[in-house]
């Protein structure tokens, strides 16, 4: 990949002014053994149940990036070592999580991208409870399924478009 998303904000500065492109607060902690990841995303809404992020990440990827709103729930972990080996196995470009992870060492030797707040050895529930691909509000900014994420070690961005 050839973004760099400092390049991308200084191309699209009229986009971000109107708030087209949008920004994530850089509240998130890197994981994962790709540094940089982009793609078209897949949303998930839940809070302190990860059942369903199994059942989104054993289907195909195909270079997409999940983003889980957790709520930001700090007391379990959304995303461990199996799911982040699934992830990777499956073609997912990244996992967003906003919330925790855990099984650090296990992400980080996988071939994906993972953001998240904290890590917390917790795990969640596994009910199976949530939305898929709906709107959710990360930190303040909106996310449909279908929008482009772009993250590097600068930060990550949210575009309703592939950018250049």
């Amino acid at each position: 990949m050839t973004f760099a998303t400092c390049d991308l904000c200084d191309a699209n500065e009229d986009k971000l002014a109107t708030g087209e492109i949008a920004v994530l607060p850089p509240v998130f902690k890197a994981f994962g053994a790709v540094e940089k990841f982009s793609g078209q995303v897949s949303t998930l809404k839940l809070f302190e149940d990860n059942g369903m992020v199994r059942t989104i990440l054993d289907a195909p990827g195909n270079g997409r990036v999940l983003v889980i709103d957790g709520g930001g729930s700090l007391r379990c972990a959304l995303l461990g070592g199996n799911l982040g080996v699934l992830a990777q196995k499956n073609g997912w470009a990244g996992v967003i999580v906003h919330g925790c992870i855990r099984d650090v060492a296990e992400i980080n030797a996988c071939q994906i991208g993972v953001r998240a707040l904290a890590v917390m050895p917790v795990r969640s529930i596994k009910r199976g409870g949530g939305e898929h691909d709906v709107r959710v509000s990360i930190e303040g900014v909106a996310i449909n399924a279908g929008d482009w994420i772009y993250a590097d070690i600068d930060g990550v961005l949210v575009s309703p478009q592939a950018l250049d």
